[in-house]
């Protein structure tokens, strides 16, 4: 490779900066911040559901993130996980980064934000070499700064950029479909068994707060949770693992993952059509079903509806607005944080409909599911290609 090499600080426009710490007793109003969730949920930060947070006018001055920004996680549970590296996309709204995360701010006339944030990715970059490991690996801003890295010309940089950026922009498509049909099903389970209108609901009288025909049950009667603890050496490498940082906010389809590799100590089994449920500080709202077979987090609840016919009814209601709420309020205060209460969930009230309407209902929300299994994999797929040109392009092997 003929680039040019410098250390990373040569490249920066501003001093990098750690970002703020909130503790969750006030979090809840004021300005967007960018957690670690959506730093590992998204390689390209853009408008998202955020926590909020207050600011004063000294941080509002120096801890918001810009277009172009690159932010870097300083510490992870897993090894790979430490010196991730997002591009913040777009920043409509003020917003401001939390403690765990390290943010840069380049030279734009020297250095493509996009084609650093791909560099980063890449076996090119060295990172690797200033990551530490402990009870967290982790990276420090004063090594990243003294990292060399490879600096090709700027409009080189920007032809690699934009070979790589148009499968982000297909797979950024896709999520924009997913969140339409996530926002359609939601839509229609709220109008179906929050306001009760469901079709010919016109007809019929309403008894004991359900309608007739109708039967009231604990959620414990149509679901349960499974605990099916398995340790690292029994797992294959490959196999599926959902973490807590995989698991998007207010979204039921749960589209990454990592793989056993990763993984360093028991975790619970989980199977495709079941759904978890995170269940730290669960008013963080992260459910979803899963799409393929694989190991969560003992972190997450693992939920089984007790019949196929009962899926979609139950992960409508599990990661509806009312029963988060709900186990947001009844949660168990932990040593370190709240965790969700599987007792206290299963005895939210659900109404189930008679087997013709449920049927009715699955024939709208079963299709959007299968969609929203397809674009993931899709999405996967499109992540995959674009990995195996990476390398080639920050070698030269490939022509930008």
């Amino acid at each position: 490779m003929s680039w040019s090499e410098m250390e990373f600080e040569e490249l920066y426009a501003i001093p990098s900066k750690n970002g703020l710490t909130r503790p969750a007793s006030v979090r809840g109003r004021g300005y967007k911040m960018i957690n670690m969730g959506e730093l590992f949920a998204h390689d390209r930060i853009g408008n998202l559901e955020m926590e909020l947070v207050q600011m004063n006018e000294k941080e509002l001055s120096t801890m918001l993130v810009e277009p172009g920004d690159l932010l870097f996680a300083r510490q992870s549970l897993v090894l790979a996980g430490a010196g991730k590296c997002s591009l913040v996309s777009k920043a409509e709204d003020p917003t401001t980064f939390e403690s765990h995360l390290i943010r840069v701010r380049l030279k734009q006339e020297i250095a493509n934000p996009p084609f650093f944030h791909y560099y980063f990715k890449s076996p090119a970059c060295r990172i690797r070499s200033i990551v530490t490991q402990g009870v967290q690996a982790g990276i420090r801003g004063n090594e990243l700064k003294k990292l060399k890295v490879h600096v090709p010309p700027i409009s080189e940089q920007k032809r690699i950029a934009s070979i790589l950026a148009a499968y982000d922009d297909h797979i950024e498509n896709n999520q924009r479909r997913i969140q339409l049909l996530d926002q359609a099903a939601r839509l229609l389970y709220k109008e179906w068994f929050v306001h009760l209108c469901f079709p010919g609901h016109e007809h019929v009288k309403i008894k004991d707060g359900v309608p007739e025909g109708w039967e009231k049950h604990m959620l414990g009667d149509l679901c349960k949770e499974i605990r099916e603890s398995v340790s690292p050496d029994a797992l294959e490498a490959d196999t599926p693992y959902i973490g807590l940082e995989h698991i998007p906010r207010r979204s039921i389809s749960l589209t990454e993952w990592g793989t056993a590799e990763q993984v360093t100590s028991s975790k619970h089994r989980f199977r495709q059509n079941e759904i978890l449920f995170g269940k730290i500080r669960p008013y963080f709202h992260k459910v979803g079903i899963a799409f393929v077979d694989g190991v969560a987090s003992s972190d997450a609840i693992v939920i089984r509806p007790l019949d196929d016919v009962l899926m979609p009814l139950v992960l409508m209601t599990v990661s509806s607005d009312s029963f988060v709420a709900v186990t947001a309020q009844t949660m168990k205060e932990g040593a370190k944080m709240p965790r969700a209460d599987w007792k206290q969930m299963q005895q939210y009230i659900v109404p189930l409909p008679p087997d013709g309407l449920l049927r009715i209902f699955n024939s709208f929300i079963e299709p959007i599911v299968q969609q929203l299994k397809t674009l993931s994999f899709e999405n996967r797929q499109l992540g995959n290609a674009r990995d195996l040109l990476l390398p080639h392009l920050m070698d030269g092997k490939v022509a930008a």
